[in-house]
């Protein structure tokens, strides 16, 4: 792949590899364990909120979203160096607002829409497609829109963004589960700003040839036939 300068890519874009000058290289550093750290905090803050509601409810649609964003949490603290970074404020707002979602969820005492029985394996359905994705990414996966090597295995054959659909189906179960107006706007809200950071990735992405041939390849980006 070529580097950042060579296809001139505006400096918000570069990388750690991309001829930063040294002085900017430990702010990226400190940025990135500071990223990594608030996302481990806000992930505990909500394993404890919906293990306590488990507890006393007994319902498992939160525990499996826990166990969606634990994925998140173990491959970002493990991910690679990117190749080529988005460091744009749009980028950043994107990326705290979709993330920021999740833990701010709160669950409640009384009954959902549907019934466990419905909500439950809808959830399952999408984590097993979060947990596909996530797979086929390994260590590729981020959170910023970032280059860390085009993946076309796996769910990617599908759609270009398999995990986000995966967010959208745990997300709704969790609502259905979970309604409330707090849940709802705090999700919308979330998975509206995926499906924006969608488009930022790819434009990211589109800097490399192999991103362009694979984009020709697979048409849908989240949900197939719609978007």
């Amino acid at each position: 792949m070529k580097d950042a300068h060579s296809v001139g890519i505006p400096w918000a874009f570069r990388g750690h590899s991309a001829g930063i000058p040294r002085p900017f290289r430990g702010h990226f550093v400190s940025a990135d364990f500071a990223a990594r750290v608030i996302i481990v905090t806000l992930f505990t803050l909500m394993t404890v909120r919906l293990w306590e509601s488990f507890l006393v409810t007994g319902r498992l649609t939160g525990l499996l979203l826990v166990a969606s964003e634990l994925l998140v949490v173990v491959l970002t603290v493990f991910r690679r160096a990117a190749l080529l970074v988005d460091r744009t404020w749009r980028a950043r707002l994107l990326t705290g607002l979709s993330i920021a979602g999740p833990p701010l969820v709160v669950p409640i005492a009384g009954a959902g829409l549907l019934p466990e029985a419905v909500t439950v394996p809808l959830s399952a359905l999408g984590l097993l497609v979060v947990v596909g994705g996530k797979l086929s990414l390994g260590r590729s996966f981020g959170l910023m829109p970032a280059n860390r090597g085009i993946v076309s295995r796996g769910l990617y054959r599908a759609v270009r963004h398999p995990i986000y659909l995966g967010y959208l189906v745990t997300h709704a179960a969790f609502v259905i589960a979970n309604p409330s107006a707090w849940n709802a706007a705090a999700l919308v809200a979330a998975d509206a700003a995926l499906m924006l950071r969608a488009l930022e990735e790819e434009r990211t992405l589109l800097h490399d040839p192999q991103y362009a041939d694979y984009r020709a390849r697979v048409r849908w980006r989240v949900v197939p036939g719609i978007y």
